[in-house]
């Protein structure tokens, strides 16, 4: 029976056809065609090699890919922040102020021993590596994986990175970024400058970031100072401050002894330290006690606000322009004055009040500036308690009368007034006081010849020179009858330079508190010393500064400083407010003395504050200004007190002069003789103490008290000449 065609079988080339056809559609012959058993599913060395090519050339592309998609970013701007760093006028750092504490200094500025202990800590192989290590890379996802911290063996370069251009996030992607910058970083920056980089960015501990803090911090001096064994302590503290910093506990100091030895040891495995120079080094560079105090307390704070105003006047900086960060203010103020003012004040004020036991002590306020007269440098401020609790700067405040402090002025513009091509013209019914009777008031505190004065050549005149002598415009009180006797309201810093004047043989120098600022080594313009002008002619000057030392022999204070002078107010001036002006050659000091509560404007009676001999607290502002001069005894002035004079109070109705100096009314018997001179009583006894180290010779002062009912804050101290 013949079979239909369905029914036969294929031919073999048929057959042959239909394999081939199935064997060129397998591109992958896996599981192996015609294999049995084990070899059926073993890959052959062809599929082996091609997968593993395939792989191998996969991730170069991805790699390849990746590294032209990822660029370096541009820093941080947290990381490129900067504290403002104030300097003593030695040079030597006062404070640094800034939400981040950091001073960037570039690495010629860090010694070789603090590069070779971080390197030596963190990073043998940095100067020889890519930037990278994969070991470091595959235990960090390892760490990741399980859940743990991302670390473990990240180069110089990668923390560098992570500190300057990522966050601290422990993610996959950022450790991704930090793989591939690194790589490009270290292809694109020099090892030295990765490296200058990452001791400006990195966290030491103590709330500094950047080795330049953070050598303050722990040991008080900028890192060029650093000798290898203080370096090799921070560079513990790279591994975390929380567990290295030794002054936290006693588990942290023996962690960071055995650290600090480690680190050291390795210097000398890796080449970077011989074994002669780590024999040097045995006994642990133990770091200061970290400082709970803020850096603006104390006086800093007023120091500081003071540069600050300055430079704002002067620069064309605005605050939010400082508060940018990065700049070096090198400031005119001295350490030891600064000190030696604020212990003077707390030591008199400690032993001479009892705030407790008797409350017209309460809300005192002392204010006090120390200026150099040959060019005008704030020296020296107290501006109060604590700048963090009292915020009102005293030393900078107006709003407390001067009181016979501004008598001088009316002396000099009598003087300066003669000396004029065209004189003043003097009253016919009023003329001026003689010198002697106006020295004599100074010793007594009277005003009577002061007023006649006023009345004589005008308060306008008197006016003009105590602007010219350096007081701010802003501060003088109407002109009316009082205004000789001192009703003007100015800051302590400018009753010291205005006294500078005097000492400076008339020529005026505005003050000045900043010498120059810095910002990435950049001078910032606009800080040049204010340049003198002649105030009073030279003979003007010298007969006021005559006048004062005249007055200080009468008061005692020649056996405090040899030469110096002083003027104190006494019974005769009722007033709210005591002041006292001292200068030498070298410097002038004036203090300011009242009672104000916090944020009230009006000015406390100081009657009965310190005791009843304390002739209303006149006898502080002398005893503060004696102990800043050295004198380590009990000192009061010799004091001569006035006769029961006539009522003054009614010299302050208001005058018919105008402010042009001449008079418009003249008044009958008011000359000469109008003032009464007091009969002085037996002086007190001499003060006993040594004087102790004084700061200068040839000095001539003036102390006395005002009264005010207002206390206002003075326009900033500025470095430009007053209006005339």
């Amino acid at each position: 029976m013949r079979k239909s065609p369905s029914q036969e079988p294929s031919s073999p080339p048929a057959r042959k056809h239909r394999a081939a056809g199935s064997r060129r559609r397998r591109l992958i012959d896996y599981p192996r065609r015609g294999r049995k058993g084990l070899r059926r599913w073993l890959p052959s060395w062809r599929l082996l090699l091609g997968g593993f090519l395939l792989s191998v050339g996969s991730l170069c592309g991805l790699f390849a890919y990746v590294y032209s998609q990822v660029g370096i970013p541009d820093e941080n701007a947290a990381a490129r922040q900067e504290a403002n760093v104030y300097y003593w006028a030695d040079g030597s750092q006062m404070t640094a102020v800034g939400a981040v504490d950091r001073q960037i200094v570039p690495l010629s500025q860090i010694p070789v021993s603090m590069r070779s202990a971080v390197v030596a800590a963190e990073n043998a192989t940095f100067y020889d590596d890519p930037g990278v290590s994969l070991k470091g890379e595959l235990r960090a996802v390892v760490n990741m994986a399980k859940g743990d911290e991302v670390q473990g063996g990240s180069t110089i370069t990668q923390q560098y990175v992570k500190n300057t251009y990522l966050s601290q996030d422990q993610t996959y992607t950022r450790k991704i970024k930090e793989f591939f910058i690194s790589l490009k970083l270290s292809r694109t920056k020099s090892k030295e400058l990765i490296l200058q980089g990452y001791l400006n960015s990195s966290w030491f501990g103590r709330q500094t970031y950047g080795i330049q803090a953070a050598a303050y911090a722990y040991y008080g001096i900028p890192a060029k100072d650093l000798d290898p064994s203080q370096a090799a302590m921070l560079a513990s503290t790279l591994k975390g401050a929380e567990q290295y910093d030794p002054s936290l506990s006693a588990a942290n100091h023996a962690r960071a002894v055995a650290r600090w030895s480690w680190i050291l040891d390795r210097e000398v495995a890796i080449g970077l330290m011989t074994p002669t120079e780590r024999a040097k080094y045995r006994k642990f560079p133990e770091p200061k006690k970290e400082s709970v105090s803020t850096s603006m307390a104390g006086q800093i704070g007023y120091l500081v606000n003071v540069a600050n105003a300055y430079i704002t006047k002067r620069t064309g900086l605005a605050d939010k322009d400082l508060a940018r960060g990065g700049y070096r203010i090198h400031t005119t103020f001295e350490k030891d004055k600064v000190q030696r003012l604020e212990r003077a004040v707390k030591d008199v004020i400690g032993r001479g009040l009892d705030p407790k036991g008797r409350a017209t002590d309460r809300d005192v306020q002392v204010g006090a500036a120390t200026i150099r007269p040959g060019d005008g440098a704030v020296l020296a401020l107290y501006g109060g308690s604590d700048a963090t609790k009292h915020f009102t700067n005293n030393a900078d405040t107006s709003g407390v009368a001067a009181g016979s402090v501004f008598k001088p002025f009316a002396l000099a513009a009598l003087l300066d007034g003669e000396r004029r091509a065209r004189p003043i013209r003097y009253s016919g019914d009023t003329p001026p006081p003689t010198i002697s009777d106006m020295m004599s008031a100074l010793v007594t505190s009277a005003h009577a010849p002061f007023v006649q004065l006023g009345k004589s050549i005008g308060w306008g005149l008197i006016r003009n020179a105590a602007v010219s002598a350096g007081l701010l415009r802003s501060s003088m009180a109407p002109l009316e009858q009082t205004f000789p006797i001192g009703t003007s309201t100015p800051s302590a810093i400018r009753m010291a330079d205005a006294y500078s004047t005097f000492a400076n043989g008339g020529e005026q120098n505005d003050p000045y508190s900043v010498s120059r600022v810095l910002r990435h080594g950049k001078r910032v313009g606009g800080l040049d010393r204010p340049q003198p002008r002649t105030a009073f002619d030279p003979e003007v000057a010298a007969t006021v500064d005559k006048v004062l030392q005249s007055v200080a022999r009468e008061n005692g204070t020649q056996s405090i400083v040899p030469g110096s002078a002083s003027v104190a107010t006494g019974a005769n001036d009722l007033t709210k407010s005591a002041w006292f002006v001292g200068y030498t050659k070298n410097v002038s000091t004036a203090i300011t003395f009242f009672r104000n509560k916090p944020g009230q404007a009006q000015l406390l009676p100081l009657t009965d504050v310190g005791g009843a001999d304390s002739l209303r607290g006149n006898v502080f502002p002398p005893r503060i200004w004696a102990r800043f001069m050295g004198y380590t005894g009990d000192f009061d002035l010799k004091r001569t007190m006035p006769e029961p004079a006539e009522d003054e109070s009614k010299t302050t109705q208001t005058s018919d002069q105008g402010e042009d100096g001449t008079s418009t009314e003249q008044k009958p018997g008011q000359g000469a003789q109008a003032s009464s001179t007091p009969k002085p009583t037996p002086p007190a006894t001499d003060p006993s103490g040594s004087a102790k180290d004084p700061l200068a010779d040839n000095s001539a002062s003036s102390a006395s008290s005002g009264g005010s009912e207002e206390a206002r804050q003075e326009a900033p101290l500025t470095g430009t000449t007053p209006e005339p």
